[in-house]
């Protein structure tokens, strides 16, 4: 409807290709109940990084890194950890027997392994975790009518017998050990029918014979996001109030983000029933990836909450992920982002000052430390200490590797001062060079690997330089300039010395275009774009500034 407040007229995307969720499932919404319900305890977590992540990387995880990202998830305090996808691939077999064989998995930490519904494969799960005292070997089969057809060509009634055979057959693997539990994932749930996922769930709670000792678990997977999280919400408040001994039942929730609404999907389906939330750290994941536990977790912490895990040091965290996956977390990610923190409004920046300096005068009324009162600070929904962040700088203290703690240590012990665009150039550097022996870097290894990284000679050489400002806003610079076997004297104008030497250098050959500089007592740092080719460079001493323009074109030139 035309309305004189909204210009927005039918644009030309083939919308008409598309149903909506309605025309593809049925999902019976009658007396709903989690629209009123509160969140006051945290669901099971249970971290898929290892299996569902990695299945998500260019470059899977090999068992260093996973047993890194393993112990991480241990420490963190998660205690339901998915391990790996063991028939899929000799990696993923390996590193659950070296779980297995060196004692890895403390008492209170179970493991989960993941199978398809086939003997052969089943069998090899089983033999993974052989000797292992706890796990939970999870099931799944793609469930829904799509899937049905176009994947696998079989009825429903196909489907369950299948189900069933492999049931039936980790039952007989499971025998009586009191340590192995078993889960089930009608995968594709969001797009099945109701009453079939029921006669799925309700048909494997008999035959595996669950209990309240020794429950099962069933797992909805929103595969594919199809529709707004309340309908996900529907589906599950649904499965809640019919699945048979109920009380006997783990009923688990597995987001996906293709609909960016991951979080809410989870965060709604835990107000419906849902017992157990499986996901990834910083939400890695097939496509637009899982729902992101860090989140989840963070935003039951901002509302009162114990979120029964331990994010003190976040960013440990993130960097030991950012490791493993080879993946950066995004810089705006919710709480662990580096500039989540950081505000660059000033009327941001006064409303947090203002709101810190109140909270400050609060403990001292209340008699207590700061980190103990009650935070009430605009724009900051959590005290950034809590997650060992600070609000000024963002410091990272916790790995050699990040570039916020590179830049601290280059700053605290040699006063190098990396601008915040450059750090990340660095700390490609600092990675580069620690990777291979898993160790920190001393602040003094850093400055040597500065120092060789941008103060070292290249190709392009500057013997001798002077300028001058020939009239106002005219600057003359005039240099000995070695380029390969080419020694000359060149000379250039511009608006500043740096554009200048700019002017210069192309009359040597090299063109030139600086695109960010700044300078401090210590040094000078210019980002240059150069025949094409975007390089950082610094410069120390008198000629710093010079120099910096220098470094990037060396490294620009050298590639």
């Amino acid at each position: 409807m035309k309305t004189c407040w909204n210009p927005q007229r039918p644009g030309p995307m083939p919308y008409h290709r598309y149903r909506p969720y309605q025309d593809r499932v049925n999902v019976p919404a009658a007396d709903r109940s989690w629209p009123s319900a509160r969140i006051e305890r945290a669901p099971l977590w249970v971290p898929v990084d290892l299996r569902d992540g990695n299945q998500a990387l260019a470059e899977p995880m090999d068992t260093p890194r996973k047993r890194r990202f393993f112990d991480l998830l241990v420490r963190v305090g998660f205690k339901e950890i998915e391990v790996g996808y063991p028939s899929a691939s000799r990696t993923d077999f390996d590193f659950v027997r070296h779980l297995a064989d060196t004692g890895a998995v403390p008492q209170d930490v179970t493991p989960v392994v993941f199978t398809p519904a086939r003997a052969d494969l089943i069998d090899r799960t089983f033999e993974a975790i052989a000797g292992m005292p706890r796990a939970v070997v999870h099931l799944y089969i793609a469930t829904s009518p799509v899937w049905r057809e176009v994947v696998l060509g079989r009825s429903r009634a196909e489907v369950w017998r299948t189900v069933r055979e492999a049931a039936e057959r980790m039952a007989r693997r499971a025998g009586d050990a009191p340590g192995v539990r078993l889960q089930f994932s009608p995968e594709t749930f969001n797009l099945t029918e109701p009453d079939f996922v029921l006669e799925l769930c309700d048909g494997l709670t008999e035959l595996w014979d669950a209990s309240p000792d020794r429950p099962v678990t069933h797992n909805l997977p929103a595969t594919v996001e199809i529709a707004t999280p309340n309908v996900y919400a529907d589906q599950i408040e649904y499965l809640h109030r019919h699945l048979a001994r109920r009380e006997s039942v783990i009923l688990s929730v597995h987001p996906h983000n293709d609909r960016g609404t991951g979080v809410a999907c989870a965060e709604l389906a835990v107000l419906a029933g849902a017992q157990r939330v499986e996901g990834c750290l910083f939400g890695n994941g097939e496509r637009t990836g899982n729902v992101d536990l860090v989140t989840l977790a963070l935003n039951l912490f901002a509302q009162g909450v114990d979120p029964m895990v331990d994010f003190r040091d976040l960013d440990a965290v993130r960097e030991t992920v950012e490791h493993c996956n080879r993946l950066p977390v995004h810089p705006r990610h919710p709480y662990a982002g580096e500039l989540v923190h950081t505000a660059f409004s000033g009327t941001h920046q006064d409303a947090i000052s203002k709101g810190l300096a109140r909270h400050a005068r609060r403990a001292a009324e209340l008699g207590v430390p700061e980190h103990q009162a009650p935070w009430a600070v605009p724009y900051l929904p959590i005290d950034p200490a809590d997650v060992g962040r600070s609000y000024e700088a963002v410091i990272r203290v916790n790995s050699q590797s990040g570039k916020g703690g590179v830049a601290y240590l280059l700053r605290a012990h040699h006063g190098i001062d990396l601008p915040p665009r450059m750090r990340p150039d660095f700390s490609r550097v600092v990675q580069a060079a620690t990777d291979g022996s898993g160790r920190e870097a001393t602040p003094k290894e850093l400055y040597e690997l500065f120092r060789a990284t941008y103060l070292t000679e290249g190709a392009v050489r500057l013997h001798a330089w002077s300028t001058h400002e020939q009239a106002p806003g005219v600057h003359r610079f005039v240099c000995a300039l070695e380029t390969g076997d080419r020694v000359g004297d060149f000379e250039g104008t511009g608006a500043g010395r740096l554009t200048a030497f700019a002017d210069a250098l192309a009359g040597a050959g090299v063109t030139v275009e600086v695109l960010d500089f700044s300078e401090d007592q210590a040094a000078a740092f210019a980002e240059c774009r150069v025949d094409g080719v975007t390089a950082w460079g610094a410069g120390t001493g008198p000629s710093a500034a010079v120099q910096a323009v220098v470094s990037a074109v060396n490294r620009a030139v050298a590639g």
